[in-house]
C-alpha cells in the first residue's frame, strides 16, 4: 500500500471508523528502530502509516503528559479526561461501545429506561444510494454528548486556570507524536501487514459511500 497516495482526509476518516479496542502496541516496539526519512515522501508515507499504526500509543502519550502537566489541578486533570472522552466519541466504535456498556449498566437497575435510550429506526428508501450511519449514543444524536462534554470541560479548564498550561502541554504532546511517528521505522513486512489490511477496508468502506 502506497501511504504517499493517502490523504491526510483520507487518514483522518479512517482513524475516526476504526476499532479503537485494540491494546497499545508493546514498549519495546514503540521505542525501537528509529531512522532519519531519505525524502520528503519517505517522510510523509511513514508520518501518515505511523499515526495510523500507533494511534492508541500516541493519544495514551498525550493524555498522559497532559496528566502530568495538571498534577497540582484536580479539577485541571478532570478536565482533560472530559476533552479526551469528548474526542474518543468521534470515533463510531468508541460510541457504539460506549452506548452499549452504558445501556447494559441502566438495564440491571432500571429496565424501563432502556427503551428511552434505543436509537430511533431509520427508514429505508428503496432505489435510492445508502447514506451514511448515523451515530446515536444512549439514544440522543452523537453531537449531543460531543457538545456536552466538550462545555463542561472547557468550563472546568476555566475554573481551574489551566487554559495556557493546557496549550502549552498539548503542543508537547502533539510534537512529540509528529517527532515519534516521523523518526520511527516502520516494520512493514512483518507486523503492518494485517493493519494495511484493515485500513484498506475502512477506507473502501468511506470510498463508497
Amino acid at each position: 500500500m502506497d501511504w504517499g497516495n493517502v490523504t491526510a482526509e483520507d487518514l483522518i476518516e479512517a482513524l475516526r471508523e476504526v476499532d479503537w479496542s485494540s491494546p497499545p502496541r508493546p514498549l519495546s516496539e514503540f521505542f525501537s528502530r528509529f531512522t532519519f526519512p531519505r525524502s520528503y515522501s519517505k517522510w510523509n508515507s511513514r508520518l501518515k502509516c505511523n499515526l495510523y499504526y500507533y494511534r492508541t500509543n500516541y493519544f495514551i502519550m498525550v493524555v498522559f503528559i497532559l496528566g502530568l502537566s495538571f498534577l497540582r489541578r484536580p479539577l485541571a486533570i478532570v478536565a482533560a479526561a472530559l476533552t479526551a472522552l469528548s474526542i474518543a466519541f468521534l470515533n463510531d466504535s468508541f460510541a457504539g461501545t460506549f452506548s452499549e456498556k452504558v445501556t447494559r449498566s441502566v438495564r440491571q437497575f432500571s429496565p424501563h429506561l432502556v427503551a428511552k435510550m434505543r436509537p430511533p429506526l431509520t427508514p429505508v428508501i428503496r432505489g435510492r444510494p445508502s447514506a451514511k450511519r448515523a451515530i446515536y449514543i444512549c439514544g440522543r444524536p452523537r453531537w449531543v454528548f460531543v457538545l456536552v462534554f466538550s462545555v463542561v470541560s472547557f468550563i472546568l479548564w476555566f475554573v481551574s486556570c489551566g487554559l495556557l498550561t493546557l496549550l502549552w502541554a498539548f503542543a508537547i504532546g502533539l510534537l512529540a507524536t509528529i517527532l515519534h511517528a516521523s523518526f520511527k521505522t516502520p516494520n512493514l513486512k512483518a507486523r503492518l501487514n494485517t493493519f494495511r489490511e484493515e485500513f484498506r477496508a475502512v477506507w473502501r468502506n468511506h470510498s463508497e459511500l
